[in-house]
């Protein structure tokens, strides 16, 4: 179908930018569980900076188009919502790992691992959702996406909850209880903003569809 998009050649350029946006916070997810599972943290570290300075300056580009752009691909406010929201990922990501880096001497057999792998796995499926919107907006790959997210949420809460015991009543070291209790919280924000993410193309492919 032809549309003013086309004439303005506007298409796909906030396309092309969201699935960078989410792909960076995707590569961010994979350099978190690389560091939460990898003994050398310093290669780790510098892929998790690269990935984090490209993420911030996606969301400047695109806030950036939004204000020099007379067409958008989409709604002006949901371009807007999905630039925020995909920031806030690699931003909660990168509190885990600046507290991470100087606490893990502390942390030894606490393991990290399994929750950064459902981290990573819910970045995988917002870049897949991202993907989606320039295929036309179609409601049912994006509601099996939207399932999956909601299921890799759940799985989330679940392990938040299962060290607990552990920590809390079979450890001598409050303050390693604590430390452990709030890098696992800041990890289950992470997957909540992946959430987010995916509410939004819910709602954006619901209105359009």
């Amino acid at each position: 179908m032809f549309s003013l998009q086309t004439i303005f050649g506007k298409g796909d350029k906030f396309y092309g930018l969201l699935e960078q946006s989410a792909d960076a916070a995707r590569e961010s997810a994979k350099a978190l569980h690389e560091l939460a599972t990898q003994a050398d943290h310093a290669p780790v570290m510098a892929a998790f900076a690269a990935a984090r300075s490209r993420e911030k300056a996606l969301a400047g580009q695109i806030s950036e188009e939004l204000v020099n752009t007379f067409v958008t691909a989409l709604d002006r406010e949901d371009i807007e919502a999905l630039n925020t929201a995909l920031y806030k990922i690699p931003k909660a990501i990168e509190k885990f790992a600046e507290r991470y880096e100087i606490v893990s001497s502390r942390l030894q057999g606490v393991d990290f691992g399994q929750r950064t792998l459902v981290l990573m796995r819910a970045t995988e499926v917002v870049a897949q959702m991202i993907g989606e919107l320039r295929n036309g907006l179609r409601i049912d790959p994006v509601k099996k996406l939207q399932d999956r997210l909601q299921t890799l949420e759940s799985e989330g809460d679940r392990m938040l909850l299962a060290p607990y015991r552990t920590l809390y009543l079979e450890s001598n070291d409050a303050m390693r209880a604590m430390l452990a209790k709030d890098l696992y919280e800041l990890i289950e924000k992470a997957i909540d903003k992946c959430r987010d993410v995916g509410n939004i193309v819910y709602s954006i492919v619901l209105k359009n569809s």
